[in-house]
């Protein structure tokens, strides 16, 4: 026996047979770039601040996030330069000269390694 369900209203059920008022609508919110950077320096702020109190386990992760960035930067500018931007205009938009630019990311795939000092 197949049971048939009805609805008073009409138009209420889809093609797919799902029920239209049950069903959210994807979200067509799009998310700045300022506001995901800001969310972003947020959650970075929170964890230096956590660490500092006291969770010294979480400095390794801490670490692991620069260098994720770091990578995440490199992919960035040479994704920027693959789109045809300058040296120039990154340098630009990071408030750092064009050499300096070039010097940081211009290795491709090559993330910068900072100085480190030796005890």
């Amino acid at each position: 026996m197949t049971a048939i369900f009805t609805d008073p209203r009409p138009g209420s059920w889809g093609r797919s047979g799902v029920k239209r008022g049950l069903t959210v609508a994807p979200s067509t919110r799009v998310v700045e770039n300022d506001e995901f950077g800001a969310f972003a320096r947020r959650i970075l702020a929170a964890h230096g601040r956590r660490v500092a109190s006291g969770d010294i386990e979480g400095l390794r992760d801490l670490d692991a996030l620069g260098r994720a960035w770091e990578r995440a930067m490199h992919a960035a500018v040479e994704g920027l330069r693959a789109e045809g931007f300058s040296w120039a205009e990154i340098g630009d938009r990071l408030g750092i000269s064009r050499q300096a630019t070039h010097q940081r990311w211009g290795s491709p795939g090559v993330p910068h390694q900072p100085h480190q000092e030796t005890d």
